[in-house]
């Protein structure tokens, strides 16, 4: 039999979706412009489910193919980098990564993309441009927890590319219900190299930073505040950085 995935997607279109685009995007992040990853050593040592990766965002599509290339790299023996035999290898078919459902349904690029592992999930503070308030969908989480027992999940708190935007507190009820074990990534330099969607560049030669930290020590039972603060603290979008980057604008400008 043809083999299927956890929400029945035929994993030979997942990989030919991931290595026709990470074919695409390495010269985007490798030759236009410089890679600068630190930290995915830890990659290898992860179990192979259960994984919360949590992100800043700044672009809706570069973010999270970027990350792409660096978990294939780091599975294939090559942290810290992005090597294009190693998603053309295809490392993992068990990656997936959440996604505004209206951002996946714009179009038919969006949703080739989404075929490489998008958990698409109805916003519940805005839609179309506007605010709304939606109670949250029980699919969307059922989905969220099929992925983390099949595999790895990137989620972006803020659910938006606006920095230091306020994060959401579904996130932190992922992390108390599911008790997956999360991990911090921190990415800059997407903002200026692409658009907000980021499919066109903008500059070449800047620099694409991810960090990868270290799993965060939580205490599963503490409410949904706390652990939502120790999440935005670790992806550098909490109050403290938000003041530091304004202090460092400041003294630029003098």
């Amino acid at each position: 039999m043809i083999k299927k995935d956890t929400f029945g997607q035929f994993i030979f279109l997942k990989k030919i979706v991931i290595r026709v685009f990470g074919a695409i995007t390495y010269f985007r992040y490798k030759v236009i412009n410089t890679p600068k990853i630190i930290g995915a050593e830890i990659i290898k040592d992860l179990p192979s489910e259960n994984i919360l990766f949590v992100s800043n965002h700044q672009t809706y599509y570069a973010d999270v193919s970027f990350m792409f290339h660096v978990i294939h790299s780091s599975l294939d023996g090559k942290p810290n980098k992005i090597k294009l035999w190693s998603i053309l290898k295809c490392m993992t078919t068990n990656f997936f990564f959440v996604a505004a459902e209206e951002t996946m349904q714009a179009g038919i690029l969006p949703k080739i993309l989404g075929l490489a592992g998008a958990i698409s999930i109805k916003r519940t503070w805005r839609e179309a441009g506007k605010d709304i308030k939606r109670k949250v969908d029980r699919k969307d989480t059922d989905s969220i927890e099929k992925a983390l027992k099949s595999g790895w999940v990137v989620t972006f708190p803020q659910g938006t590319t606006k920095p230091y935007a306020e994060g959401r507190k579904g996130t932190a009820h992922i992390i108390k219900n599911y008790n997956p074990i999360v991990v911090p990534v921190v990415i800059n330099g997407f903002r200026r190299a692409f658009d907000k969607k980021g499919l066109f560049l903008k500059k070449r030669g800047v620099e694409l930073q991810l960090t990868i930290k270290e799993p965060l020590q939580l205490d599963y039972s503490d409410n949904v505040e706390n652990i939502l603060y120790k999440v935005m603290d670790s992806i550098e979008q909490s109050e403290k950085f938000e003041w530091r980057s304004n202090e460092f604008v400041k003294s630029e400008s003098v």
